[in-house]
C-alpha cells in the first residue's frame, strides 16, 4: 500500500535522507495499461515496440521500413501513409463513439461553457477544412495560429492536418514583433485568429497584434478572424475575413486524404538563449505515434471512463501533445479552460476539477507551487474524489511541492508523474508510470519503454550510479524533431555537436545510487562557485522545503571571489511574515540541506516572480537584476511591472557576511 504523506513542513533533507517512495495504489497497479514487461519488451527489441505502438493508429498505408537513421537525420515508419485528424477524430465517429464528448469547453467567463463530441468535432473540422480550400490553402503550405483558448484552435490545427497545410502556432502572449518573426520564418501564407480572448476578467486584444504583424509580411494572404469577444477591431476588406462568414456556410463532408509519414505536420517556435527563435519541425507518423502511446501509457487512460484536464496552453507543445493530438488520437474527453487559475477567485481550478469530475490532472510546478502560497485551505473547500493520476511538467518539480501536490490535490492515494521532455522530442520521454513505479518526490526516475537515455560526464560517458553530469538521448525516437525549419546546419550545431552520435537536449541531470534519474534543469542553470557545480533546482527545492518559503527562484551572479554567487529570490508562505533575520534563516537552511557551498549570498523577499503566460519563471531577468544590468525583453511576461517591483528590492538585499 502506498505511504500516507507528510505534512508539507517537513522538510526536504528529511524526505531524501529517507529515500521515501511512494507506491503505486494496488487497484491502478492490477489495471494498469502498462506493466513492467513493457521495459524488458522494449530493450529486447525497440523498434519492434515502436512498430506494435504505430499499430494503435490507423494507417491508409502500413510502412515498408521501421527507421532510417543517417545520424542525426532520422525517418519512421517510411513508405506508411496515415491522416492525423482522421486518426483523431473520423476513425472514433465510425467506430460508433461520435456521442462521446471529445472537450468540455470552460471559458474565462463563468458560465460561458461548450461542449463538443466526437460528431461536433468532425463537422467543424470538416468546415474548417473546406474553408481552408476555399483560400487556396494546401498539401505543405504554411498557416499561422494566433488565438486564445477557444475551441477553434485545435479546430484549426486539425483542419490544417487534414489537408496537409503545415500549422505554426504562436502563442497568444506573444508581441507583434515576435508573430511577425515566426510568421516570416515559416513563410506563413495564412494567419488565424480572434478578436481577442478574456484573461483575468476582462477582454484582451489579439487583431491589432497580427494586423501589426502582417503590415510588414506581404507573403501573408488572408487573415481569418474568430469573433470571441465583439471588441472594436480595424478591418482590411481585401484581407480579412469573419470565421463566421467563411466556414459556418461550408459544407460539412470532407475526405481525408492520406499523407506520407514524414509529411510536415507542424513548426513550433522556441526561444534560444541567443540568435532568432528555433523552428522546430515535427512530422506526421512518429509524432502521433508516440504522442498517443505516452498519453495512453504515462496517464494510464481508459477512455470510457477518465475525464482529462491537461492545463497548459495550446501555444506551447505541452498543449500540442496533450491536449489535442495525443488525447484525441486516444478518443479521450478533454477538458480545455480559457483563463486563468485565480480569475475570478483563487479556487477556480479546483471548481472545474470538482464540475468535470476530472480525474488526470496534468499541470506545472510553477502552478503548483502558486497554489501552495495561496494556502492549503482553497482546494480543501472543493471535492476532488474524482482524481487518480496527477502530472507534472515544464520544469523539474521540488520535492516539496510534489508532496503538497500529492496530499491536497491528490488526497494522499494519486500517484503523481513527473514528466520530462520538450519541444523538440515532441512527447514524453522520461516519466513514472503510474501503475508500476514506486515514485520518489523530485525525481524524473528511468526512460520510457522505448526511450534509450543516459546520464554521461564531459567525455560522453556514462556516470555510475551516484554521479551527474549531462542528459542524452542515445538513440532515435519517433517523436524526435526532424530539424530545424530551413537550417539543418543550426539543427546539427545544437543538438548533436556537444556529444559525438548522441542527442544533447541541454539539461544537466543526475543518478541516485539506485539509478534514478533527477534532472537538474538547463546547463545555463547549473552555477560554479569556488569551483562546484550547483544546479539551480537544488538550492530552489532546498528553499522551497522551508515551511516559511512558497516559491523560489535562483540565479548565479557574477562575483569577483568566487567566480558566480548564488542570488536567490523566494516568496513567502500566506502567513509568513517578512522579518529582519529571514535570510539568514533561510540560508542557514539551505546550508543545512545542500552544504555550506550552496549558501545564497543574497536572499530577496519578493511578492511576485516574472513569469511568461506559460508558468514558467524568466530567470534571465532575475540575472539582469541580480548583475545591476539593464532588462531584456519583458514583452512575453504575465505582468512585466513585476520586474520593478523585485529591482526595488535590490538594495535591501541581505548578503551574507
Amino acid at each position: 500500500m502506498a505511504e500516507t504523506p507528510r505534512e508539507p513542513q517537513e522538510t526536504l533533507s528529511n524526505l531524501l535522507q529517507e529515500n521515501r517512495r511512494f507506491a503505486p495504489p494496488d487497484d491502478l497497479a492490477a489495471a494498469a495499461n502498462v506493466t513492467a514487461a513493457a521495459y524488458e519488451e522494449a530493450a529486447a527489441d525497440r523498434l519492434g515496440f515502436w512498430e506494435r505502438a504505430a499499430d494503435r493508429l490507423a494507417w491508409a498505408k502500413k510502412w515498408d521500413t521501421t527507421l532510417e537513421w543517417n545520424p542525426p537525420f532520422a525517418k519512421w515508419f517510411v513508405g506508411g501513409q496515415l491522416n492525423v485528424a482522421y486518426n483523431c477524430v473520423d476513425r472514433h465517429v465510425e467506430a460508433g463513439r461520435g456521442d462521446k464528448v471529445a472537450y468540455y469547453w470552460e471559458g474565462e467567463p463563468e458560465d460561458d461553457t461548450r461542449v463538443l463530441t466526437y460528431r461536433d468535432l468532425q463537422v467543424q473540422v470538416n468546415k474548417a477544412a473546406n474553408a481552408l480550400a476555399e483560400l487556396g490553402v494546401g498539401k505543405g503550405d504554411r498557416v499561422a495560429i494566433y488565438m486564445p483558448m477557444i475551441p477553434e484552435l485545435p479546430i484549426a490545427m486539425l483542419a490544417c492536418a487534414r489537408v496537409g497545410a503545415v500549422h505554426s502556432v504562436v502563442f497568444g502572449g506573444f508581441s507583434a514583433s515576435a508573430l511577425q518573426s515566426r510568421i516570416e520564418d515559416a513563410d506563413a501564407k495564412l494567419v488565424i485568429t480572434a478578436d481577442g480572448g478574456f484573461r483575468r476578467g476582462k477582454p484582451s486584444a489579439l487583431k491589432p497584434t497580427v494586423d501589426e504583424a502582417v503590415a510588414n509580411t506581404p507573403g501573408v494572404e488572408k487573415v481569418l478572424v474568430v469573433r470571441r469577444t465583439n471588441q472594436e477591431i480595424s478591418w482590411n476588406g481585401d484581407r480579412d475575413v469573419w470565421w463566421h462568414d467563411l466556414v459556418d456556410r461550408q459544407s460539412d463532408q470532407h475526405e481525408a486524404q492520406p499523407h506520407d509519414a514524414e509529411h510536415p505536420l507542424y513548426i513550433l517556435y522556441t526561444s534560444g538563449t541567443t540568435g532568432k527563435p528555433k523552428g522546430i519541425l515535427h512530422t506526421t507518423g512518429g509524432y502521433l505515434t508516440q504522442t498517443a502511446w505516452t498519453h495512453h501509457a504515462v496517464f494510464d487512460l481508459k477512455p470510457d471512463t477518465d475525464i482529462y484536464w491537461c492545463t497548459a496552453d495550446i501555444g506551447w507543445v505541452t498543449g500540442h501533445s496533450y491536449i489535442v493530438y495525443g488525447p484525441l488520437a486516444n478518443g479521450a474527453t478533454s477538458v480545455i479552460y480559457e483563463g486563468t487559475p485565480d480569475t475570478p477567485h483563487r479556487g477556480r481550478f479546483w471548481e472545474i476539477v470538482q464540475k468535470y469530475k476530472v480525474t488526470i490532472l496534468y499541470t506545472a510546478p510553477t502552478a503548483i507551487r502558486t497554489f501552495m502560497k495561496w494556502g492549503d485551505d482553497i482546494p480543501a473547500k472543493f471535492d476532488m474524489s474524482s482524481l487518480r493520476v496527477l502530472g507534472s511538467v515544464g520544469e523539474p518539480i521540488n520535492p516539496e511541492a510534489y508532496v503538497w501536490y500529492r496530499e491536497h490535490i491528490g488526497g494522499g492515494r494519486c500517484p503523481v508523474v513527473d514528466t520530462w521532455w520538450q519541444t523538440e522530442t515532441g512527447a514524453i520521454m522520461i516519466s513514472p508510470l503510474p501503475g508500476v513505479t514506486h515514485a520518489k518526490p523530485g525525481a524524473a526516475m528511468r526512460p520510457l519503454p522505448g526511450i534509450v537515455a543516459d546520464v554521461v560526464d564531459d567525455q560522453g560517458n556514462s556516470v555510475p550510479n551516484g554521479g551527474g553530469g549531462f542528459l542524452v538521448v542515445k538513440e532515435p525516437w519517433p517523436s524526435m524533431l526532424r530539424t530545424i525549419w530551413g537550417d539543418d546546419k543550426r539543427y546539427v550545431d545544437t543538438y548533436w555537436s556537444r556529444f559525438e552520435g548522441v542527442y544533447f537536449p541541454g539539461d544537466g541531470a543526475k543518478k541516485d545510487e539506485d539509478g534514478d534519474i533527477w534532472l537538474l534543469g538547463r546547463v545555463d542553470d547549473v552555477m560554479l562557485v569556488s569551483g562546484h557545480n550547483i544546479s539551480t533546482t537544488e538550492v530552489e527545492s532546498a528553499l522551497v522545503s522551508h515551511p516559511k518559503v512558497a516559491e523560489a527562484a535562483v540565479v548565479g551572479a557574477t562575483d569577483p571571489v568566487t567566480g558566480q554567487a548564488i542570488v536567490s529570490f523566494v516568496i513567502l508562505r500566506g502567513g509568513a511574515e517578512e522579518s529582519e533575520d529571514i535570510a539568514k534563516e533561510l540560508r542557514d537552511h539551505v546550508a543545512k540541506t545542500l552544504g555550506p557551498i550552496a549558501k545564497p549570498r543574497q536572499i530577496l523577499v519578493v511578492p511576485e516572480l516574472p513569469k511568461t503566460r506559460s508558468g514558467k519563471i524568466m530567470r534571465r531577468l532575475l540575472r539582469d537584476v541580480a548583475e545591476n544590468r539593464s532588462l531584456g525583453d519583458v514583452t512575453t511576461l504575465t505582468d512585466s511591472s513585476v520586474m520593478n517591483l523585485i529591482a526595488e528590492k535590490l538594495p535591501s538585499a541581505k548578503s551574507e557576511d
